[in-house]
């Protein structure tokens, strides 16, 4: 058994129950909800180790619990839509979904999905617990305070808002100041990836973090795109 708990928020019964049969036959511990009232209170009640969530829900759209999740929780998000339509994944993925599958799909695919985000996830809280132990005290990046033991970043003396993904890249970068990393090393570094992930993910969230941290989003002048490279944070 795993001992994980999977929430499946899904307004199809019968793709809902063949997925919840076949994550029980791999020994997950299944809850389920028809729509996305049902599923944000579920998560909020049930703590899951991951989510599948249907994009198109009554109720509360797929998208819109995702956003809300996405305040309140690092919980791995796996977005099931019918959209084959590139936005569709990208606002996904801008939300704060980890990954997403087109319907239809195979199960096979779905099922080695979830087991590669668990273990990403289990990597990025003993990674957590790691730095949580070791890293300590304050990193100063132009105006902005890193404020590594409560987990917070200040400008001048006012927080600023940043999802536990941004305050980790951000971390990263600062930790290793200009030095330029590929996305497929952000990746693999922030998010936990062990293999090729979406890269649009780093994307987004520089993209997020510019719009915090920098007087000019449009025109950074801390977190800067290296061409051919990636990214890198002068300080």
């Amino acid at each position: 058994m795993t001992g994980k708990t999977i929430l499946i928020v899904e307004d199809d019964a019968n793709l809902l129950d063949v997925l919840r049969h076949n994550l029980v036959r791999e020994g997950y511990s299944v809850v389920t909800a028809r729509d996305g009232e049902a599923g944000l209170a579920a998560a909020r009640i049930q703590k899951p180790d991951l989510l599948l969530l249907d994009i198109m829900l009554p109720r509360l759209h797929g998208l819109e619990v995702c956003r809300i999740l996405r305040k309140e929780t690092a919980v791995p998000i796996l977005m099931l839509t019918a959209k084959a339509e590139e936005i569709d994944k990208v606002v996904g993925l801008e939300m704060g979904a980890v990954d997403y599958v087109t319907k239809p799909f195979s199960l096979r695919e779905l099922l080695a999905r979830i087991k590669a985000m668990l273990r990403r996830a289990e990597v990025m809280r003993e990674e957590s617990a790691r730095l949580a132990g070791s890293a300590h005290g304050t990193i100063r990046v132009g105006d902005l305070e890193i404020d590594l033991d409560r987990h917070v970043v200040r400008r001048d003396e006012e927080e600023v808002a940043l999802s536990p993904k941004e305050f980790d890249l951000l971390t990263f970068l600062a930790q290793n100041p200009r030095r330029a990393f590929s996305r497929d090393y952000l990746l693999e570094r922030v998010w936990g990836y062990e293999y090729g992930g979406d890269t649009r993910t780093v994307d987004v969230h520089v993209r997020w973090l510019r719009q915090k941290i920098e007087e000019d989003a449009a025109h950074p002048a801390m977190l800067l795109t290296v061409r051919g490279v990636g990214y890198k944070l002068e300080v």
